[in-house]
């Protein structure tokens, strides 16, 4: 008994309508191949699912690119045309602007400027006076950042001097501590009042409980 004859028309359910999809799409490539092989044939086949999945076959007797010159001048279609007119516009424009760019900052720089009227520039006035306070703005916040930077590490290294300085008075003649606070000893008053000196000289270090010379901010920026 022979096969019924199948009614073309689309099919609703979508698993089945991939499984008929996945059958004739192997099959077709199939008769491609054949073609190929059989008659020598150059055949071309793109395919997209219902789903937008892509499927090609190409005769491996051509490439791809081949294949479209042949149809191209078989045809005396070019199909890169409307590609190429956008190409082409986008390039137009992206040169234009590049033009106004090199022109403006040829203006800016004192150059181009017989054409202008006064509005114009008036307008290259303001855009320079904006341009400028933005510059003076950014100078001076690194100058400011760049010297409370060298301010703590000067305060750093201060106290690192005086701390020094107060280990080899101390090697040399000895504080004693007594009570939380110094008294001097019979040889070092000398030596304290030499310490009370250089704390005089540098202000910004204060003699800490236990000898030491600090300040109260020396992190760096």
């Amino acid at each position: 008994m022979g096969r019924g004859k199948i009614e073309i028309k689309r099919i609703e359910n979508a698993t089945n309508r991939q499984v008929t999809y996945s059958k004739r799409r192997n099959g077709i490539f199939k008769k491609a191949q054949e073609l190929t092989v059989l008659c020598d044939a150059k055949v071309s086949l793109i395919m997209f699912s219902s789903t937008g999945k892509f499927h090609e076959f190409i005769s491996p007797n051509i490439s791809t690119k081949a294949f479209f010159d042949l149809y191209q001048k078989t045809t005396g279609t070019d199909l890169w045309i409307s590609h190429y007119e956008k190409m082409q516009e986008n390039y137009r424009r992206l040169k234009e602007i590049n033009k106004k760019l090199r022109r403006e900052i040829r203006q800016r720089m004192g150059g181009d400027l017989d054409d202008l009227n006064i509005k114009e520039l008036q307008a290259l006035e303001a855009k320079m006076d904006s341009s400028l306070v933005a510059i003076r703005d950014r100078k001076y916040h690194v100058i400011k950042t760049q010297t409370d930077t060298h301010k703590k590490k000067v305060r750093n290294l201060e106290e690192r001097h005086a701390n020094l300085v107060f280990d080899l008075l101390d090697q040399q003649d000895g504080i004693v501590e007594s009570e939380g606070y110094y008294n001097e000893a019979a040889n070092g008053a000398s030596n304290l009042h030499a310490l009370r000196l250089y704390q005089i000289h540098h202000p910004n270090l204060v003699l800490h409980h236990g000898g030491r010379f600090g300040s109260n901010d020396l992190r760096l920026a």
